[in-house]
């Protein structure tokens, strides 16, 4: 999981604190998040997909590696 938040907040070329202000969330979390010693929230998860969703073949892709496989 902690891939995946890393590759889209890079994809959206934000700082880890940037990216916590889009999900509504403290920079620790994000940090916690990206080296997997926690993991987002449902309503985190379907913030981070709709980012996904918003980015159209790059998020696509991460989406089917990291959440439907």
């Amino acid at each position: 999981m902690g891939q995946i938040i890393r590759d889209l907040r890079l994809a959206f070329g934000l700082t880890q604190e940037q990216f916590a202000a889009t999900l509504g969330v403290t920079y620790t979390t994000i940090n916690r998040w990206e080296n997997g010693r926690s993991t987002p929230s449902p309503l985190a998860m379907e913030k981070i997909e709709g980012m996904l969703e918003k980015i159209g073949d790059k998020g696509k892709d991460l989406l089917a590696k990291y959440l439907r496989n």
